[in-house]
């Protein structure tokens, strides 16, 4: 797997039937190592050790009915209160973070009601804060620190 633009991750590794697995330390068990779980895996290392992102007010492949239809999101984080307040769609390294992903994101958010919005393939990561005045959100130039989700 391809060096990210993220700190290094202590990332478990192994095989299972030949196939490599990665440990979650969210869901405590390993899953298939995928170039979107090499994101998704040291993008949760970088909230928990970079950004002080308690690991227990994180969810992975957070469920999100949409239309009647079962959705996941791939990084759900909750505030001190237990309130949703950021959605993270992580995309494998060669996948471009664009606007229809930005939408995949905010289409989650409509049933959720996050103040943030975080998309990234690993080598870009774009974290938006809704601007409720004005109905829209507003690009930030660094990802929050956890203490300043609960502002």
């Amino acid at each position: 797997m391809e060096r990210l633009n993220l700190p290094p991750a202590n990332l478990k590794i192994a095989k299972d039937k030949g196939r490599l697995q990665v440990f979650d330390i969210i869901r405590k068990k390993y899953v298939a190592l995928t170039p979107e779980e090499w994101v998704r895996q040291h993008f949760l290392h970088y909230f928990i050790s970079g950004l002080n992102y308690p690991p227990g007010l994180i969810a992975v492949e957070k469920v999100v009915k949409i239309n009647g239809m079962n959705k996941r999101a791939d990084i759900v984080v909750y505030d001190k209160k237990g309130t949703p307040a950021m959605i993270v769609e992580c995309k494998a390294p060669d996948v471009a973070v664009d606007n229809s992903v930005f939408e995949q994101a905010a289409g989650y958010n409509l049933r959720l009601g996050v103040d943030y919005l975080l998309i990234t393939n690993g080598m870009k990561h774009y974290c938006a804060k809704l601007d409720k005045q004005n109905q829209g959100y507003v690009l930030l130039g660094s990802i929050p620190q956890y203490r300043d989700l609960n502002d």
